[in-house]
């Protein structure tokens, strides 16, 4: 359906979940992937020995050090050729009702989500800009949209994500560089494994499909979203969320 050969995407957390997912999509669309994570060696390492090849590459840096990003991107041409296609797909989430959020969690949950949008789109751009084209996907939630009890962190690096990508997309359009977002509902990953049941049971209630939805679809909508062809869809977001 897809075909990405001889094109370089750039996927941060990349190797597990939601990310490994867009990850193993564009390869098998034909891509050259190079996937980020910050800690877990064994994930990305296992993540490696089961994809094989030589069209997937890891890095492993915190999108939220810029001077970590800076140095990625320090010589990328010469190392890794163009780049294509950039998903930010990073993100954490430390939930507390605002009255007791520590500063600390508001401060890295921000850091993380909305600054290393900022960090990988600064660097990225300009290796587009070069080649006059780009695609870029911010992977954001509805939790912007919408504000969940107990996100006031979480909620405010997404929608702030969305903002963020609206006014980028306008400032590099006729550079021929796209730039949306992608907005999961429930998916079935770590970042919501410790809901506890009853919690899942409403939260499946409230969607009108009445379930969960999977990595791969949400992978489906990034990349739509990277195609060539999706050359006139620019500032949005599309939703995966059920019907939410």
């Amino acid at each position: 359906m897809f075909d990405f050969s001889g094109q370089t995407a750039l996927v941060t957390g990349g190797t597990r979940s939601i990310g490994r997912a867009i990850s193993e999509a564009l390869l098998r669309a034909g891509a050259k992937v190079i996937a980020t994570y910050v800690g877990n060696d064994e994930a990305a390492q296992a993540f490696r020995a089961e994809i094989g090849g030589d069209r997937l590459e890891l890095a492993k840096f915190d999108v939220a050090d810029y001077a970590a990003v800076e140095a990625f991107f320090q010589g990328y041409a010469e190392k890794h050729g163009k780049l294509d296609i950039l998903v930010n797909n990073s993100g954490i989430r430390r939930d507390s009702v605002l009255a007791m959020m520590n500063r600390d969690d508001w401060d890295r949950v921000l850091d993380i989500n909305l600054g290393g949008v900022f960090n990988m789109c600064r660097f990225a751009v300009r290796e587009m800009m070069t080649a006059r084209y780009g695609r870029i996907v911010n992977i954001t939630s509805p939790s912007g949209k919408f504000g969940f009890e107990g996100q006031c962190n979480y909620a405010a690096s997404k929608a702030g994500m969305v903002a963020l990508s609206r006014s980028l997309c306008k400032e590099v359009a006729k550079r021929g560089i796209t730039v949306n977002c992608v907005s999961p509902g429930f998916i079935e990953t770590d970042l919501i494994a410790d809901l506890p049941p009853e919690l899942v049971k409403e939260y499946k209630a409230g969607v009108p499909v009445k379930r969960f939805g999977k990595p791969e679809e949400v992978a489906y909508a990034v990349l739509s979203l990277c195609a060539k062809e999706a050359s006139y869809i620019t500032g949005a977001t599309l939703e995966v969320t059920g019907g939410l």
